[in-house]
């Protein structure tokens, strides 16, 4: 089958993994996995691989997340949205100036304890495996970064916010802390993703979408896996290197004319063509490159 990124603008009331199991049945393939996952009440942007893409799903840039939330203002639940179990209500609300404020306070880099319905993995389990079993377990903060938060919309009773953020944000707590800081309960109550990867919901298609498709139209929909790391530099490898470093080998980067820093990642291109994903490291003869990890073209039929 051809490979690449299919955008999925994911329903509410499924998991990401029911999600890849639409897209397997679609295209008639196992090869099918997904970047970022989004919990089953959530909606909007879901970046599925498919093909010879799935072998970048460890491999993705942090790029920044867009998401359109909805906040109750009222009452707090075990799982900081309102379909978990309520544990407090009152009838206090935020005054819209201290809400406001508490926003902006909330922008930049800060510390964020991912909560216990993540699939974040502590001590070899997911932290939503702890709580389905009534445990709660000590967890770390992570950092975290909010570029802004824009009020869409707010009334005593709920508002509306997007928020731009980085990858491992997770807005739920956000919105807790939100509330916390001024003084009320509240708790998430919709989230969409409109942003993530680099690609927007006016990327996205819907499975029902999909499935009135014919499996040319599906396959047409498919972006090329290097649009998943555009965001890097491109090295375009001389005749002889290209091979050396597909095989392998480190090479130093005066003979590739490329100067990219280490730890640096770049798009890996040989006579013009996308064919694997590199990284500046450091070697005897100074800066050099090394690839990553190779991404074969589809059969021609």
């Amino acid at each position: 089958m051809k490979s690449g990124v299919l955008i999925i603008n994911k329903a509410a009331g499924m998991t990401s993994h029911d999600v890849v199991s639409v897209v397997r049945r679609l295209f008639s393939t196992k090869k099918v996995g997904h970047t970022g996952t989004l919990d089953p009440n959530a909606t909007g942007v879901l970046p599925v691989l498919a093909g010879n893409a799935v072998k970048a799903s460890d491999l993705m840039p942090d790029t920044r997340k867009v998401y359109r939330a909805k906040v109750t203002f009222g009452a707090s639940f075990d799982t900081e949205d309102v379909w978990g179990k309520k544990t407090a209500e009152n009838e206090r609300r935020p005054d819209r100036a201290v809400w406001d404020a508490a926003c902006r306070a909330m922008e930049g880099d800060s510390m964020q304890i991912p909560p216990m319905v993540s699939a974040v993995k502590i001590g070899g389990r997911k932290l939503y495996e702890y709580a389905r079993a009534g445990e709660t377990v000590e967890r770390q903060g992570r950092p975290i970064r909010v570029d802004r938060i824009e009020v869409l919309s707010f009334t005593p009773e709920e508002a509306e916010l997007r928020v731009t953020c980085s990858r491992g944000t997770y807005i739920r707590t956000l919105i807790s802390d939100l509330c916390k800081t001024c003084g009320v309960l509240g708790a998430m109550s919709a989230l969409c993703r409109e942003e993530s990867g680099g690609f927007s919901l006016k990327d996205a298609v819907t499975l029902a979408e999909l499935e009135g498709l014919t499996l040319p139209e599906r396959e047409a929909l498919l972006i090329p896996a290097e649009q998943l790391f555009a965001a890097l530099p491109a090295v375009y490898l001389p005749p002889f290197f290209d091979k050396l470093i597909a095989n392998g080998l480190t090479v130093a980067q005066y003979k590739l004319k490329s100067d990219l820093p280490g730890g640096q990642r770049a798009r890996l291109y040989r006579e013009g063509v996308f064919f694997a994903l590199g990284e500046g490291v450091d070697s005897p003869e100074g800066p050099a490159l090394k690839k990553i990890k190779v991404f074969p073209p589809d059969p021609v039929n």
